[in-house]
């Protein structure tokens, strides 16, 4: 009898005492979070609830599986086990501490700031510190891992021996992974491009959507993503819209007649202008800047707050101009004549 309420009292209580703790630790940052509304870090450690419990748990099943009397047999391996449980959890829990300390202090930044441009910055860098802690402490925690097994300590000496070698290897094989991370912190850090930027690349226009070290996600207009390595932006020339201010200047181009009335199309801009939203009331103008034996190119200069806005700025100038002088002066669109 001794033998079965031995096992299930030591692990049962075990299981049992993670749970009463972790259950209080949630309310104690529920209540905090409910008082502190100004700040989302205790709301953010709550998503840690379960690395921390996996740490409870497997910290008091190490220590106290001796007692339990059970597969004694097989005691080290179980206790091998419960050891690299506790390393990994302790990892996991320190990648969510990290990521919500990183994460409220971006938030407060981000009320206190009035400069998008400033956000997004901080942004990017503040996503880019996460993934590099991340990653940190997750070759540290598989260092520790290693370190558990005796044939690895008793290496360890030819190991540091022969590290030089191995790094010069490692370092040409992952030449194009080395340079891509280096790049992924010179953006981060050197305010070359952001999240939520306006970017075109390759042709293509879009919204820089996700930065990581190695990668960069730009979201197009139609809903494409076009993912390439962050050296791109470090290695070869791209237009940032958005960098030192998001207000956009855009130009819409007709080819019309030499009768066009320009004195009415300048007054038929201003009142298309004034009925669009997207118009930031900036500038407009409008004038002849070429010529031709049969027509003439007519330029409509427009603002906006930023790139979307201008998008809709040029094509609401444009379809309401095209109406206006297919209905009121037809005679001054292009006039195509055929010889028979």
């Amino acid at each position: 009898m001794e033998n079965l309420l031995r096992p299930l009292i030591v692990i049962g209580g075990s299981v049992l005492l993670t749970l009463i703790i972790g259950w209080a630790t949630d309310l104690l940052l529920r209540k905090a979070d409910e008082r502190h509304s100004e700040t989302p870090l205790w709301g953010l450690l709550r998503r840690g609830r379960i690395p921390y419990q996996l740490v409870i748990c497997a910290a008091l099943l190490r220590a106290s599986y001796d007692e339990a009397r059970l597969l004694r047999e097989h005691r080290v391996g179980i206790g091998q086990a419960l050891t690299l449980v506790l390393i990994g959890a302790t990892a996991w829990l320190v990648i969510r501490i990290a990521a919500a300390v990183v994460e409220t202090t971006y938030t407060r930044y981000a009320r206190a700031s009035r400069d998008p441009a400033r956000v997004r910055r901080v942004r990017t860098q503040v996503t880019l510190i996460t993934r590099v802690v991340a990653a940190v402490v997750g070759v540290v925690a598989v260092a520790a891992m290693l370190l558990t097994f005796p044939p690895m300590r008793a290496a360890g000496a030819s190991l540091l021996a022969s590290a030089g070698i191995l790094g010069i290897v490692a370092g040409v094989a992952a030449q194009s992974t080395l340079s891509n991370m280096f790049a992924g912190l010179q953006i981060a850090f050197g305010d070359m491009v952001r999240i939520g930027d306006t970017v075109v690349v390759d042709g293509e226009w879009g919204t820089v959507e996700e930065i990581t070290l190695t990668f960069l996600t730009v979201r197009t207009w139609d809903e494409r993503r076009i993912t390439m390595p962050v050296s791109y932006f470090t290695s070869k020339p791209f237009e940032n819209w958005s960098r030192g201010g998001a207000q956009m200047t855009g130009i819409v181009y007709w080819h019309l007649d030499h009768s066009a009335p320009m004195e009415a199309m300048r007054e038929k801009l201003r009142d298309i202008l004034r009925g669009c939203p997207a118009w930031d009331g900036r500038a407009c103008d409008l004038t002849v800047t070429d010529s031709t034996p049969n027509t003439m190119q007519v330029r409509a200069l427009v603002t906006a707050k930023d790139a979307d806005d201008i998008w809709k700025v040029r094509v609401t100038v444009r379809e309401h101009m095209i109406q206006w002088l297919s209905e009121e002066h037809p005679y001054a669109l292009p006039r195509s004549l055929i010889h028979i």
